[in-house]
């Protein structure tokens, strides 16, 4: 009982120390791992895919990429320095590339690496869908989505250990029994939902994103029209997809354009 007391404390005092707030949309969060620590760590993972696929040689799709990445992050930093929050991008090193893969995705990391593959740029089809999804992974990075991930993949493990601790006594069925029933009601009960909320609001924050770069925020919402019309409607259901589907996305954008278009400033080149 003692040894679970000095867990809880020591865990109680990382997350006060650990809080931090979304830009923007204000949401608390909790980040246990320093930026000295993460984006080393990120930069080893992304120099290491991209010495191990194949970066596009296609000019003009990666210039497009780029010149979105590029106009994406100066509008997004001049707020930041705007807001006095400049410090939260500290150690940022950004870089987009395209690489040769037909599968429709992108992802970013920490520290404002962002990787397209051509096959998603026939469902982007110009330059605005593209600032679609640029605007979502440059928020992933922006949010500190990653670190929160892996903060909880650590509470995560925490908890377990802490659960193991208490079930000690206990006969080892019952405790296989409690150990299998943790990592089920954790994965669906806490991972799946905590990464469609991460989505949700790089949703949201890309359009903002898009908005202070002079985007057209119509566009986010028939990019993921176009999305839904790929996959032929079919998905497995929401409760246990990491993403949420096609179709809520559509309508969570459409009802947010309103609140990003008071970030909007036109393009002066």
């Amino acid at each position: 009982m003692k040894y679970s007391k000095k867990i809880i404390c020591i865990f109680s005092i990382f997350v006060f120390a650990a809080c931090a707030t979304v830009p923007i949309t204000g949401r608390k969060q909790l980040a246990l791992i320093p930026n000295s620590t993460l984006l080393p760590m990120a930069l080893g993972q992304y120099s290491e895919f991209i010495s191990t696929n194949a970066v596009s040689t296609n000019e003009s799709q990666t210039k497009m990429v780029k010149g979105v990445g590029l106009r994406i992050q100066k509008a997004v930093e001049a707020y930041m320095t705007q807001k006095g929050l400049e410090k939260r991008l500290k150690g940022y090193n950004w870089e987009f590339n395209l690489v040769d893969d037909n599968t429709p995705n992108a992802w970013a990391m920490p520290g404002g690496k962002i990787v397209f593959f051509t096959g998603i740029l026939p469902i982007t089809k110009n330059e605005n869908g593209l600032a679609v999804v640029m605007g979502h992974e440059i928020a992933h990075a922006i949010a500190g989505h990653g670190n929160e991930r892996m903060t909880q993949g650590l509470l995560s493990q925490a908890g377990q250990v802490g659960l193991s601790v208490y079930m000690r006594d206990k006969p080892q069925a019952t405790q296989n029994m409690m150990m299998t029933a943790y990592g089920v009601g954790t994965q669906v009960g806490v991972a799946l939902p905590f990464s469609r909320m991460h989505e949700t609001e790089a949703d949201k924050l890309g359009l903002v994103f898009m908005a202070m770069a002079g985007y057209d925020l119509n566009e986010a919402p028939k990019f993921w029209e176009r999305m839904a019309t790929l996959s032929g409607g079919q998905s497995q259901p929401q409760i246990l997809s990491t993403h949420p589907s096609s179709e809520s996305r559509t309508a969570t954008l459409k009802k947010y354009i309103p609140e990003a278009m008071k970030f909007y400033k036109p393009y002066k080149g």
